[in-house]
């Protein structure tokens, strides 16, 4: 739903400063590893792990996946990032904001798209009136094939 208003905020940024308050008071510090994790996410937009490391060793060679892996944790348990399963892989991280969004992920190409969560919200009423299943729509992807693909313009 690329020409609809709805957007999701990824562009946002979080300051150095209110990122250094939120560590603060959880008692921990900010560090330029933690920045650099962060930023990447938003720059991203959906990124696995190893985006994100690769990323962050363009500007820090030597951070090592694993300090990735534990900040991502933390940045998610700050309630800065969130994580869906778009494949079998690794989870894929993006910005946590105020949309929620269902992921489209073409299985021929691996594009993501999103749409807005208004468009389950039907069959999730439903699920949950009939048996008593609350859906958690920004965890929510179907899987198929875009447009570019059905159409033979994605090489």
């Amino acid at each position: 739903m690329r020409g609809r208003a709805w957007r999701p905020n990824y562009d946002r940024t979080v300051s150095e400063s209110s990122l250094a308050e939120i560590l603060r008071a959880r008692g921990l510090r900010l560090t330029a590893q933690r920045q650099l994790v962060l930023q990447a996410v938003l720059d991203l937009g959906h990124a696995t792990p190893e985006q994100v490391h690769t990323a962050v060793r363009e500007v820090a060679a030597g951070v090592n996946i694993t300090t990735i892996y534990r900040t991502l944790e933390l940045l998610e348990r700050l309630g800065l990032v969130t994580h869906t399963h778009l494949s079998h892989g690794s989870p894929t991280y993006h910005a946590a904001g105020e949309h929620q969004h269902v992921h489209l992920v073409c299985r021929e190409c691996g594009a993501i798209d999103e749409i807005e969560p208004e468009l389950l919200r039907p069959l999730a009423d439903q699920l949950a009136t009939q048996r008593g299943f609350r859906v958690d729509i920004g965890h929510v992807s179907l899987f198929g094939v875009c447009a570019r693909c059905e159409n033979g313009d994605h090489k």
